[in-house]
C-alpha cells in the first residue's frame, strides 16, 4: 500500500467538514509551529500525538 497526498485519518475528514474544535485548530498550529523551529527531534514527537499518527492499517 502506497500513502497518498490525499490520504485521510484521524480527525481530517471532520476539519474538512467544519466538525473539530479550538482544540484541532491549537493542534495545527503546534504542527506549524514545530516545523518551522528545524527541530527533528520535536517534529519526530509529533507522530505519537493520535491525531497524527498514521495508523498502522496504511503502513505498509
Amino acid at each position: 500500500m502506497e500513502m497518498l497526498p490525499w490520504d485521510e485519518w484521524g480527525r481530517t475528514t471532520d476539519a474538512y467538514d467544519g466538525r473539530t474544535g479550538d482544540d484541532y485548530d491549537e493542534l495545527l498550529d503546534l504542527v506549524a509551529a514545530t516545523c518551522a523551529s528545524d527541530d527533528p527531534a520535536a517534529v519526530a514527537e509529533l507522530y505519537r500525538h493520535p491525531d497524527l499518527r498514521v495508523p498502522d492499517d496504511m503502513i505498509g
